[in-house]
């Protein structure tokens, strides 16, 4: 019996390599759960590894794959770019010019259905694991194999305190959390894994604190 790139068994692809599929439908499928809602149009930009070999390993289907929220084992993955004709999703593949990237990188350019606008660089970085390193600019690191919230913030006196007392109102134990930012006082996000999942009030309540932009959970296995 013969196997495409595209079968997959649980979690796992098997194919040439589960970092230009699996990984690639992972980074996608983070992204759509950052933007906040639908993609309508993708720019898709890849480097190293994933530009020689994006169309022959399915990476680009994958990527369309995960913008549509489907997961790595989904079984609509190898018809992704129908999917994505049907959603009114419009995409473009390029390459991206980066220095000293991981050889399985690609950049995100993504609109959503309001004009919302995401800007996303992530690595595949075997076995079907991943590493976003920029969001919007912002140099970060994180795997979205914990559950994560991502907070985008001002940077300013107050904020980590009354994110980590909000959630230990609502008794959410935070196993790891990293800040990162461009300069004293501008933009910042937080990047905190949780043992548990947050209720809506309490994201509501993170959303509603003076200088936080936006609050996203990512559930793990996401």
């Amino acid at each position: 019996m013969q196997h495409s790139v595209f079968d997959i068994i649980g979690p796992v692809m098997i194919g040439p390599s589960s970092s230009h599929t699996a990984g690639a439908a992972r980074i996608g499928r983070i992204a759509r759960h950052l933007l906040h809602e639908p993609v309508r149009d993708a720019e898709i930009l890849f480097y190293g590894s994933f530009l020689e070999t994006h169309s022959g390993h399915g990476t680009d289907r994958a990527l369309i794959a995960g913008l549509l929220d489907m997961k790595p084992d989904d079984e609509r993955l190898r018809n992704s770019f129908d999917y994505a004709k049907d959603a009114g999703l419009s995409f473009r593949f390029g390459e991206a010019h980066l220095r000293e990237a991981h050889p399985n990188t690609v950049v995100l350019h993504l609109v959503g259905e309001s004009g919302r606008t995401l800007s996303m660089q992530a690595a595949s970085v075997g076995g079907g694991n991943i590493r976003v390193e920029e969001l919007n600019h912002l140099p970060v690191s994180f795997t979205g194999e914990q559950n994560t919230l991502i907070i985008p913030h001002i940077d300013q006196p107050g904020k980590i305190s009354a994110v980590t007392a909000c959630a230990a109102q609502y008794n959410l134990n935070i196993g790891s959390m990293q800040v990162f930012r461009d300069h004293i006082g501008g933009t910042a996000v937080m990047i905190i894994e949780t043992d548990g999942t947050p209720v809506p009030q309490m994201l509501d309540w993170m959303r509603a604190l003076p200088g936080v932009n936006d609050v996203v959970f990512i559930p793990k296995e996401s």
